[in-house]
Parts: C-alpha cells; sequence; structure tokens
C-alpha cells in the first residue's frame, strides 16, 4: 500500500481535494520551474478545482478551505498556491479556461 509521504506533492494535493472536494475538474499544475527554486521543486503550484462543494461560499471561503486541506503541505515546502476555485456553472461560463499563471516577480526569477 502507498502511504502519502511517499508520494509527490502534486498527487498529496490531487488526492486531498478529490477525496474531499469530489471536483468535476481538478488540474494540479506545478509551477516551480518558473521560480527562482531547485530543478525538481514541488513548491508552487496552480490548482483549479471545480466543485458543487463551492456553491454558496465566498472566494475567500473556497480558497481557505482548499488552504486547510493542504496545511500538511504547507509544513513540507509548499510555498505558494494560484487558486482557481468554482462551481460547475461559473466554470462553463468562463469557457473551461483560466487565466495564464504571472510571471514571477519576486526573488530573482530562474533563467536558462
Amino acid at each position: 500500500m502507498v502511504k502519502l509521504f511517499d508520494m509527490s506533492t502534486r498527487e498529496r494535493i490531487e488526492i486531498k481535494i478529490r477525496d474531499n472536494l469530489t471536483p468535476a475538474h481538478m488540474e494540479v499544475v506545478n509551477e516551480s520551474h518558473l521560480h527562482n527554486v531547485p530543478e525538481g521543486s514541488e513548491s508552487h503550484f496552480k490548482v483549479v478545482v471545480v466543485s458543487e462543494v463551492f456553491r454558496g461560499e465566498t472566494l475567500i471561503g473556497r480558497h481557505r478551505r482548499v488552504n486547510q486541506l493542504l496545511r500538511e503541505e504547507f509544513g513540507t515546502g509548499l510555498h505558494a498556491l494560484a487558486l482557481h476555485t468554482m462551481t460547475p456553472e461559473e466554470w462553463f461560463k468562463k469557457g473551461g479556461a483560466v487565466p495564464r499563471t504571472p510571471d514571477c516577480m519576486g526573488g530573482g526569477r530562474k533563467t536558462d
């Protein structure tokens, strides 16, 4: 049996969101390579969650819910989340798309 601590940060995020929010759609994208961090880091993620659970909840409430689910990850290297939390209706109104993550402005973005 695979334990959560044997998984990547991305996999742990996906499992916690899937098991607690029953998403109609979910994307977990490691964007660490866009930041000034060592190669292979899992510290910066874009997370898109589309779920009925968010119906009637404020945007800040949705973000707090996701952050609470991932509190252990913040203690083990997760540094930043770009959260996009929507109901299915909101997702369809947006055409199933989210904005591009802006370039990193802090810490001297890593360039090749």
